[in-house]
């Protein structure tokens, strides 16, 4: 299969694992990290999540916690379409105050929020791998970004539907440290 055609399966597989789930039960089951995915979180360090589509693992859980244990938080931002992603401060994880409206339609940092460069990164997905392989939505930001800044710990958070045993990979697919999903931890990766 193409990356294009395992996408098409993926997202329907991910829609009908997440509609399966009564909205309160999809946010329970990412309520907390896992303490093993805590050990790759530096102390200090500063914490990018992403504002999950309604098929997406969600991430305002994650948020929460870690607003609440004094780390500073990050999301995506777009100034544009053809722009870069960049990370900007989110100081808001019970609401929605300090976001707006982005180019790609999702709620984003706004435009005179303080750039940041998380250290962990927890990442969307399409499809991931039991070794850490990552199939993303197909424009390659994630990839690009984490490229650019080595060191970055990259964390999948996925429904258990979205494993498959092999992805097509290309030099420019970065893997993730860890994969989290309803039911257990995939990593850390070497």
């Amino acid at each position: 299969m193409t990356k294009d055609e395992l996408r098409k399966h993926l997202r329907i597989t991910r829609r009908e694992e997440a509609t399966a789930l009564p909205e309160n039960m999809r946010t329970l089951v990412f309520m907390r990290p896992p303490a093993p995915l805590l050990e790759l979180v530096p102390e200090g360090a500063v914490i990018g999540l992403y504002r999950a589509n309604p098929y997406e693992a969600p991430a305002a859980s994650y948020a929460r916690f870690f607003f609440e244990q004094g780390y500073d938080l990050a999301l995506p931002r777009f100034a544009d379409r053809g722009a870069a992603m960049h990370f900007a401060q989110f100081s808001d994880p019970f609401g929605e105050r300090d976001l707006e409206t982005g180019p790609f339609g999702l709620l984003q940092p706004m435009a005179d929020a303080a750039a940041l460069e998380p250290r962990v990164l927890f990442v969307p997905l399409v499809g991931f791998t039991a070794e850490g392989a990552r199939l993303g939505q197909g424009g390659g930001h994630y990839d690009r970004w984490l490229a650019d800044h080595p060191g970055t710990t990259a964390i999948g958070l996925a429904w258990d539907g979205q494993r498959v045993d092999d992805l097509p990979t290309e030099a420019h697919d970065i893997p993730l440290a860890a994969v989290v999903t309803p039911t257990r931890i995939y990593g850390p990766f070497a």
